[in-house]
């Protein structure tokens, strides 16, 4: 996915000098690991972007060329060759959702992706590739980095590193997906003043056409606008972003009826949702960065943006009723308006005492969402997801929207990396103070039906050892925040207010690079509390608790051959329940394996020809808390090719991947409250860029 900048192979095409005016190294993105396809580093919220080997967590950067090289138009395509992530949406849906380590993140992801660093700036529910510079997986609970994440997601943090202007561009791009997707992009940048100190990067993409999947057409369009100033001591940065997501007939999860075995997945391009059935979002981001280095030790920051999405959309949610396949499901009219505004400052800092060096952070935050909604329901529609029936069209009842409901979430952080020996050993400590308040109103109403105001205090600690320079040794413990529950009408004690959720997580590992070769190993425990109703009491009893081993490997094994993947082993166990039976069972969604492995080679013989493949395998996964439904194991394999040239000076690069290839009929994976997806039916793309 592109040779390493330090050793460049030998098969792979002189496309003659390149001259670059005016570049700019912006601070906060990590440069590339030899290989290309991930980073040195990755941004750790509170901590700023840290390098690989002297971070005390596993978390991994991916860059621009992979992406590309993967033709990923989403994160969640992106992010398939990480052992540690699994999205929980179907081909041909409208949200990206994930788990990580076994546990949700962003289910519907409902802002839970960060864009900079910062919650309430990404789209609200799918996030594209075009705009991302870099896409960053942080792999544990993080609610002392990055504050608690606005649907409590305790899992990771995925943060997008948005495309800045680091020096001129001009790359337009075609694309093609089965069934007959066409596409048009434009990646434009440039430098300007008399020290190419303001930057200009735009980013548009239409695409549209039938889908891979039966009766389903799409159309998206993304824009994107960055424009920067890098003076000697004071920068800003300014994001503007909008997208329009339009789905006939969206791919949807399904539930499984009680008591019965869930059946055979059928084929991925078969859907049970009807060509009537649509749905409309609309995004539109903002934000501005500012930094002034107030010395040459002591940095200040403010940040400040939101959102809004407009959601507007009639399908339901179908339910698998036997071992036939036949399902049952209600399309619904949804309208749906969500407002974020998001705003933080505080300082950078280093300094010495003694011969402990110091980099301390402060930061202060404010988050607010709003939720405005109309629902109305259509009659139900049967069908069967082997041999799916057309029926009659219903038409959307509109109503006015109601506000929903309303959130404010406030914190103060503070942390210290202390060092010594020359960074060969580093200590972190911090903590956060959170505090959520929330209120929730009857829909269709707008009466007042509940409200909440909690604060809990999150700390981290972390403690890396570098007995050499290419090898750390690194422990951690670190809490994640969810909101707590509150008791629903039909509990006891309806109305009874819970704290927030910890989740608590212990974390050792070690890391190695041998050159342009990387590893590393985790392992990791976390444990989650949940909410449960028994006997009619509405309690905070339940806990699950997910062990782990992660494996990591990238970059160059020779300068011909690049890897990218690893493997993870999941313990997953619900160490409390109120339901006796239940005790000891697997959570929802824990598989006991991922295994991913991505590989490309150089083809010698055929200079600018590289080959590529990805092997990717998830273990069987319970759909209930019983144990009594689950999905099997299954694994599948892509294979790619792309070949770099110039064409009238011009270089060149054209790109074709197929996705299971062999047209694996499976169910992919778990969302916490039970619903599964289809996986993806074998899918063609092809791609030309040209850099003018």
């Amino acid at each position: 996915m592109g040779a390493s900048a330090q050793q460049a192979p030998a098969s792979t095409i002189q496309l003659g000098e390149v001259v670059v005016q005016g570049q700019v190294t912006q601070p906060d993105v990590s440069p590339p690991f030899p290989g290309g396809q991930v980073t040195q580093g990755a941004g750790l919220g509170l901590l700023g972007t840290t390098d690989t080997l002297k971070s005390p967590f596993n978390a991994t950067g991916y860059t621009a060329d992979l992406v590309r090289n993967l033709q990923a138009s989403t994160v969640a395509e992106a992010l398939i060759l990480d052992p540690s992530v699994r999205s929980t949406h179907p081909a041909g849906g409208i949200v990206d959702s994930f788990n990580i380590r076994g546990l949700p993140v962003g289910e519907g992801n409902n802002g839970e992706i960060a864009f900079d660093g910062v919650y309430g700036v990404a789209p609200n529910f799918r996030v594209f590739t075009d705009y991302a510079e870099r896409i960053e997986v942080l792999k544990g609970p993080s609610a002392a980095l990055f504050g608690m994440a606005p649907n409590g997601g305790v899992g990771g943090t995925i943060n997008i590193v948005p495309k800045r202007a680091e020096g001129d561009l001009t790359r337009i791009g075609t694309e093609f997906s089965s069934n007959s997707v066409l596409g048009t992009s434009l990646d434009f940048a440039r430098r300007y003043g008399p020290n190419r100190e303001f930057g200009v990067r735009v980013n548009g993409a239409l695409r549209g056409g039938d889908t891979v999947v039966d009766e389903q057409f799409n159309r998206t369009g993304i824009g994107s606008l960055a424009l920067d100033y890098q003076g000697e001591r004071f920068r800003a940065w300014l994001y503007l972003l909008a997208q329009r997501d339009y789905l006939d007939a969206p791919s949807r999860p399904f539930l499984m009826a009680a008591g019965v075995p869930v059946p055979r997945a059928p084929d991925g391009r078969r859907n049970v949702i009807q060509p009537w059935e649509w749905s409309q979002i609309d995004d539109r981001s903002a934000l501005f960065r500012t930094e002034y280095d107030l010395t040459d030790q002591i940095t200040l920051f403010a940040n400040v943006g939101g959102s809004q999405s407009e959601v507007e959309r009639f399908f339901g949610l179908p339910t698998i009723t036997n071992l036939r396949g036949d399902t049952t499901h209600t399309p619904q009219y949804f309208n749906l308006d969500v407002d974020r505004q998001t705003y933080n400052a505080g300082f950078r800092a280093r300094f010495d005492t003694g011969f402990i060096r110091h980099q301390v952070s402060f930061v202060a935050s404010h988050y607010h969402d709003e939720l405005s909604r109309a629902l109305t329901s259509g009659t139900p529609v049967l069908s069967n997801m082997y041999n799916p029936v057309l029926r009659a069209p219903q038409f959307a009842l509109r109503a006015p929207k109601t506000i929903l409901s309303e959130s404010t979430l406030g914190s103060i952080a503070l942390s210290d990396t202390l060092s010594i020996l020359d960074e060969r050993v580093l200590l972190t400590a911090g903590v956060r103070r959170q505090s959520v308040e929330a209120k929730n109103y009857a829909p269709g109403t707008g009466i007042l039906t509940s409200s909440y105001d909690e604060s809990a205090i999150t700390p981290l600690v972390g403690l890396v050892l570098r007995p050499l320079d290419n090898v750390s040794i690194y422990a951690n413990y670190v809490e994640g925040l969810s909101r707590g529950d509150i008791a629903p009408a039909n509990a006891l004690n309806a109305g009874e207010i819970f704290a927030p959720y910890r989740a608590k997580q212990y974390e050792v590992g070690v890391k190695a690079q041998f050159g342009t070769f990387g590893v590393s190993l985790a392992g990791f425990q976390i444990t989650k509390p949940s909410s449960e109703l028994s006997a009619g009491l509405f309690t905070v009893s339940g806990e699950q608790r997910v062990r782990g081993l992660e494996l990591n490997v990238y970059g160059e094994v020779t300068p011909e051959i690049r890897v990218l993947g690893g493997a993870t082993v999941l313990d997953g166990e619900l160490t409390k329940t109120a339901v006796a039976a239940n005790l000891g069972n697997t959570p929802i969604g824990v598989p006991s394996l991922q295994l991913n492995l991505g590989a490309e080679w150089d083809v010698p013989w055929l200079r600018g020809l590289t080959l590529s493949g990805a092997l990717i395998h998830t273990g069987k996964q319970f759909i209930n808390t019983a144990n009594t439904q689950s999905l099997p194991d299954w694994t599948r394999l892509d294979i790619g090719a792309r070949y770099a040239t110039e064409i009238a000076g011009r270089k060149t690069v054209f790109r074709a991947n197929v996705q299971n290839v062999t047209n694996e009929k499976y169910w992919s994976s778990v969302a916490s409250f039970g619903t599964f997806y289809v996986g993806t039916p074998r899918t063609f793309r092809l791609s030309m860029t040209v850099d003018l």
